[in-house]
């Protein structure tokens, strides 16, 4: 089985180069985040002429998440249970499913923008959410991930300049904090291994030239339980499709399992 998970910063710019990426890989099952379009606007019937089935979860603004299978989507949750309003809506940033053997989330951690800001507060209290909401199946003996962009960096290897990070939101200790708390429901990072350099980024700046200079960072994350964590066999960053004109600025994480 193979899974992925890849913010496309809109599927609608995207949609040429993810149907044949989904043709091209063999992807069973993958989650999307940043779909910056409506439920109606998704293109569901371009996905299922290629045999996927999608589950999305979008207003239509910035963010929105989906789920695209060819191996089922069963008891669907949109949406994070429990989870924290910001300007008075709950934002659609978590998307649930079973597809096949595996239970899996997408999701699509707020930014926090500043540390000052209203947006980080909301961001700590998503990520709290989703910790109690992942909790169960976390520690189950089913195969269980949470996949998506958490706009977290879990490490300081884990950007291309710590030092510039310095004092600025994806590296504070409370976000880092909030990663272990989430783990230590009975999930671990699947770290993709690295086809080239020696650190598998997930995201590179459109500008200064960042992915052909590698300042990237890795904040796209699998966190899998035990028996998911027990059946990977291989995980890797596809970073040829972030190369080329109308590429996102992440690049899909590709796990594959033995299930």
């Amino acid at each position: 089985m193979r899974i992925a998970t890849w913010n496309v910063n809109s599927i609608t710019a995207r949609l040429p180069r993810l149907l044949a990426w989904l043709e091209s890989t063999g992807t069973d099952v993958l989650c999307v985040q940043e779909t910056k379009c409506s439920a109606e606007q998704f293109p569901a019937d371009e996905l299922r002429e290629l045999g996927y089935e999608s589950a999305v979860h979008a207003t239509g603004r910035w963010n929105g998440v989906a789920l695209i299978s060819r191996l089922g989507l069963d008891d669907v949750v949109t949406g994070l249970p429990g989870g924290p309003e910001y300007e008075g809506t709950q934002e659609p940033r978590a998307i649930s499913a079973t597809c096949g053997p595996v239970r899996v989330w997408s999701v699509y951690v707020p930014n926090g923008r500043e540390v000052d800001h209203a947006h980080y507060t909301y961001k700590l209290q998503w990520l709290a959410a989703l910790k109690a909401a992942a909790a169960t199946d976390a520690a189950g003996g089913r195969p269980f991930a949470v996949l998506g962009d958490f706009n977290v960096a879990p490490a300081d290897e884990d950007v291309w300049d710590p030092a510039l990070f310095e004092g600025a939101t994806h590296v504070t200790p409370a976000e880092r904090a909030a990663l272990t708390a989430l783990r230590e429901t009975g999930l671990s990072d699947v770290l993709p291994r690295p086809l080239k350099y020696e650190r598998p980024y997930t995201f590179w700046d459109y500008r200064q030239l960042a992915f052909p200079k590698n300042r990237g960072m890795r904040i796209d994350l699998v966190y899998g339980n035990e028996p998911f964590a027990a059946a990977v066999k291989d995980s890797y960053v596809d970073r040829e499709e972030r190369k080329g004109k109308g590429a996102s600025d992440h690049a899909p994480v590709v796990v594959d399992l033995d299930i």
